[in-house]
């Protein structure tokens, strides 16, 4: 059985030098999960709606080239996507889109039928879900999903398209109710519940459902909570090139970890439920090196198995 990944796919014009010029690399949050999932070895499937125009065409390359399955993806007459990525000086990235009338936000019931066939995991994110018409679409796809597979999420919150925080937080905490795993940044806590602790809204988060709930903090490493409490994993010392993919790298770990200790699908649900701290542990300081791996270099460049598995023994 292999994970579906739903959501957007977009090109990122990232900044290739101190001359201004752009480089144009193929992103959004939920293709990038995508490409770490089968970098790590899990089988992968995406679920997205793939324009026929130049940019889609290398978006397609791309995925394809990484081991996803696009079999359920969608040939969309829409133009793609396009995100414009400013870097700061310790690497942080800011968005602005250009994607008024995109494919990435179009899903129509139909277009899904039988998309989660053999899938033992669905994976929603981030402004597909949230955007209309079709973040509505997706998020019936999750509740239909949970009776034979586990639903993850990362809001992966952008204020520019977003809008308002209380405009958007109903849409996320419905959305959070339909997961078993949900993954957010600080940063995207802090925006959705300004004045809030971490820790009190990823419980909050577990009362609506969600067994794991999980927040990353950049170089302070990740915070979780669950059955097993709360606990925390320290970050990995790097030196950042940039932070563009570093939570979706985060985000694939982890479902790596999940998939390859057999605690997702429906019947994984029962111990995923019961999930104890050690383990959870574990799988969040995988998820720790494969953030801080692509912090090291430019771009959304999810780490392989072998070069994880090296820097966890290292």
């Amino acid at each position: 059985m292999d994970v579906a990944v739903a959501g957007e796919v977009i090109t990122d014009l990232v900044p290739a030098g101190a001359d201004g010029v752009f480089r144009a690399a193929p992103g959004g949050s939920p293709a990038n999960v995508a490409v770490g999932l089968a970098r790590l070895g899990v089988p992968t499937r995406m679920l997205a709606r793939l324009s026929g125009d130049v940019l889609g065409r290398r978006l397609r390359a791309h995925l394809q080239g990484n081991g996803v399955d696009l079999a359920r993806t969608v040939a969309a007459a829409e133009p793609s996507s396009l995100a414009i990525v400013a870097l700061g000086p310790d690497g942080s990235a800011e968005y602005d889109f250009r994607v008024d009338g995109a494919a990435d936000w179009q899903w129509r019931d139909d277009e899904l039928a039988g998309a989660l066939d053999g899938a033992c995991a669905l994976h929603l994110g981030s402004l597909a879900v949230t955007m209309p018409p079709g973040g509505a679409v997706l998020r019936r796809l999750a509740a239909g999903a949970r009776s034979r597979a586990t639903v993850t999420y990362d809001p992966n919150a952008r204020p520019l398209l977003m809008g308002r925080p209380d405009q958007v937080r109903a849409v996320v905490e419905e959305t959070v109710a339909l997961s078993d795993v949900v993954k957010a940044s600080s940063e995207d806590l802090a925006w959705l519940y300004p004045g809030r602790e971490l820790t009190e809204v990823l419980q909050e988060w577990c009362r609506l459902g969600p067994a794991v709930a999980v927040a990353t903090r950049g170089a302070d490493g990740a915070v979780a909570a669950g059955g097993f409490g709360v606990l925390d994993v320290p970050g990995r010392p790097v030196a950042v090139a940039d932070t563009v993919g570093a939570g979706d790298s985060f985000m694939s770990a982890l479902l790596a970890g999940l998939y390859g200790r057999g605690l997702l699908g429906a019947v994984g649900r029962p111990r995923l439920q019961m999930v104890d701290g050690p383990l959870v542990a574990g799988v969040l300081r995988e998820a720790v090196t494969a953030s801080a791996l692509t912090c090291a270099r430019l771009g959304a460049d999810p780490p392989g198995e072998a070069e994880l598995r090296a820097a966890l023994t290292a």
